[in-house]
């Protein structure tokens, strides 16, 4: 059997701007979630913006993509992965999306 290819699951894989920690996105653990991106995103030196939107992007890209198809107690944890992303950076009152 062949595996479909997406463009969304090739940029997950291949950004241009973030290099992801393995399974990053499979992680029960919001903080853990959040704090891989935030790695992620202060080691990269192709990003085109500071590193808290790069990661943000990310995250957002993954739910977004993911849609229908993320089951809802995935969803939460990324969500709340932005909550925690944002307390990283020491943005917990930039809720803007």
């Amino acid at each position: 059997m062949t595996e479909k290819k997406y463009w969304s699951n090739d940029v997950t894989r291949h950004s241009n701007a973030l290099d992801l920690e393995d399974n990053v996105f499979t992680l029960d653990d919001p903080r853990a979630v959040a704090g891989s991106l935030k790695r992620s995103a202060e080691a990269s030196r192709r990003r085109k913006s500071d590193p808290f939107r790069s990661a943000m992007s990310m995250l957002t890209f993954y739910i977004n993509r993911a849609g229908k198809n993320l089951p809802q107690s995935r969803r939460r944890v990324l969500e709340r992965a932005k909550t925690e992303l944002r307390k990283a950076f020491g943005r917990e009152n930039d809720t803007a999306r």
